[in-house]
């Protein structure tokens, strides 16, 4: 069996990535007077469910994901944050030709099989011990939420039976109440009992309700652990190797359009006039406004060599048209690496994610910037949303000489790793560290282990604080996997990440962005955190610059 860990909070995708994990708001905690704090959760909840109303589902899982981090542990805005997912979980499955093809194809017991599977990798690698009855209410939600989507409700439901929705949903929810769950055996029994129901009520083919019984359970468990469908898992391990065929954007959902978050260097959207804040209005003629985001997501993927028509707009300016031939795309793991201070021997280099080819990388940008008179080095970690473990792990080895790097600690005995730093190999060159709100789980590895090793200074602000590590588990003949949090990691120190992150030595509040939203070292004075970067560096004392 292929697993994978991974520490990340985002994954790239043939032609994009949705960074939902990572909102723009994560900031420095506050004291918020409890009646100003509930008049605000209200507020947020208001605007919450307009975006609902609009099913503008990626808008409100952004929304609700900020809120969750500016008022953690409200239980409405988790609840509603929960259900949102579900909506946006099945327009993406329902536009992903990979998914309809399956569920063509999938009989009846054989869709059950794959429940009982996905119910079995849970109860032997998610970090906590599973809860047969709770996998089973959230399969109950997972149901309801796809009975009132149209795309599912079109495809599955004949018209004449569509009335008798929300009768079937208080009899599914009352009968599944009535039932025994105490094992994997009594949740399958539990969910084979709810698509006959839904055949004989509703029509609908027992196949199609037992996947979103699975989807609900697998999706619900926590924000990160999630059903794969064949191309998503076959996205995750391209983002693993750093290297897919697509566009070379990185998106998130915003006001109605896609906003384009970064640009991969060398890819087909930089050739194409694309920068970071532009926003894609329509696809192929189609308003992404018109469409559900995921059909607009879906809608820019496509073969090698196959051409999509963007309309694309600049903060200030008129939509313009763009043409784009996609194309295979290496993804930089490490990116604008070059001496910004000749005269004090400053270096700079950015880690945009950690994948397999980032140890290699890493090594090639240290040993090119020795030769051309390195004697610090700034390493700028913002908006990196993670990626593979063990990469951050020998990432933060090139630095530290000895001492524990980071630890994780799951249900399992096979889980509670420390993964130690190694003397060979070990470069002295001074560190300066950047990190944002946007710095996540394996960024957050290598951020954490400089600050609790003494080993350079930390400048930015305080990260995201995702501190759990995620398995890709494929399902054994279905070529579909899924996503599950397996362990929770912990600095070298022995402290937490999650909802912590990592604070900054020398904090800097941001201020405006550099133009077009990138952050190299050519941004000028608009770059704030790199300002502060490179003052710090220009502190370190002769006698701590660079050796090898």
């Amino acid at each position: 069996m292929r697993r994978v860990l991974a520490a990340t909070v985002g994954a790239w995708l043939a032609a994009w990535v949705v960074c939902w994990a990572v909102p723009a708001s994560a900031q420095q905690g506050t004291t918020i007077a409890i009646s100003t704090r509930a008049a605000e959760v209200s507020d947020v909840l208001l605007r919450g469910k307009q975006l609902e109303t609009e099913r503008r589902w990626g808008d409100a899982l952004t929304h609700y994901e900020d809120a969750i981090h500016q008022y953690p542990g409200d239980t409405g805005l988790q609840r509603r944050f929960e259900l949102t997912r579900l909506h946006y979980d099945l327009g993406r499955r329902y536009a992903d030709h990979s998914f309809a093809a399956a569920l063509g194809n999938l009989p009846f017991e054989k869709s059950l099989d794959m429940y009982s599977q996905v119910l079995l990798k849970i109860q032997a690698h998610y970090v906590d011990a599973p809860k047969w009855r709770d996998l089973l209410t959230r399969g109950c939600d997972g149901i309801e939420v796809a009975l009132s989507e149209p795309v599912f409700i079109e495809k599955h439901v004949p018209a004449r039976k569509r009335l008798a929705i929300e009768d079937f949903c208080r009899e599914v929810r009352k009968a599944m109440a009535a039932r025994t769950v105490n094992s994997r055996t009594d949740a399958r029994e539990a969910v084979a009992a709810a698509a006959r129901l839904a055949q004989q009520r509703l029509e609908i083919r027992p196949t199609a309700v037992v996947l979103e019984y699975l989807c609900g359970a697998s999706n619900m468990l926590d924000p990160y652990s999630t059903y794969l469908t064949p191309d998503q898992l076959n996205e995750v391990y391209a983002q693993i190797d750093g290297n897919f065929v697509g566009l070379g954007v990185e998106l998130k959902p915003q006001d109605g359009g896609l906003l384009i978050v970064r640009v991969i260097r060398g890819s087909p959207a930089e050739a194409g006039g694309l920068r970071a804040n532009d926003q894609i209005v329509s696809i192929n003629g189609q308003p992404v406004r018109a469409t559900s985001g995921d059909s607009a997501i879906n809608a820019l993927q496509g073969e090698e060599g196959s051409v999509v028509q963007l309309s694309v707009v600049t903060r200030g300016a008129a939509p313009r048209q763009v043409t784009i031939r996609r194309r295979r795309i290496d993804v930089p793991s490490v990116d604008q690496v070059g001496i910004v201070d000749s005269e004090r021997g400053i270096a700079y280099l950015k880690i945009t994610c950690f994948q397999k080819t980032t140890a290699r990388d890493l090594d090639a940008a240290l040993w090119r910037l020795h030769r051309e008179g390195m004697k610090s080095l700034v390493i700028d970690l913002r908006g990196n949303p993670g990626g593979l473990l063990v990469a951050s792990v020998e990432a933060v080895d090139r630095f530290v000489e000895r001492g524990t790097i980071v630890s994780t600690r799951g249900r399992s005995a096979q889980e509670d790793i420390t993964y130690s730093a190694h003397s060979e190999g070990t470069w002295q060159v001074p560190l300066i560290v950047l990190i944002d709100q946007n710095s996540a789980s394996a960024a957050e590895i290598f951020a954490g282990a400089v600050r609790d090793h003494h080993r350079g200074t930390i400048v930015g602000v305080r990260s995201y604080g995702k501190g759990s590590v995620q398995g890709i588990f494929p399902l054994e003949g279905y070529k579909a996997g899924v996503r599950l949090t397996t362990a929770k990691f912990y600095s070298p120190s022995g402290k937490p990440y999650s909802g912590v992150g990592v604070e900054p030595d020398v904090l800097v509040q941001r201020t405006a962005r550099p133009i077009e939203g990138e952050t190299t070292p050519g941004a000028g004075e608009e770059d704030a955190m790199l300002a502060a970067a490179l003052q710090a560096a220009r502190n370190v004392p002769p006698s701590r610059q660079a050796s090898r």
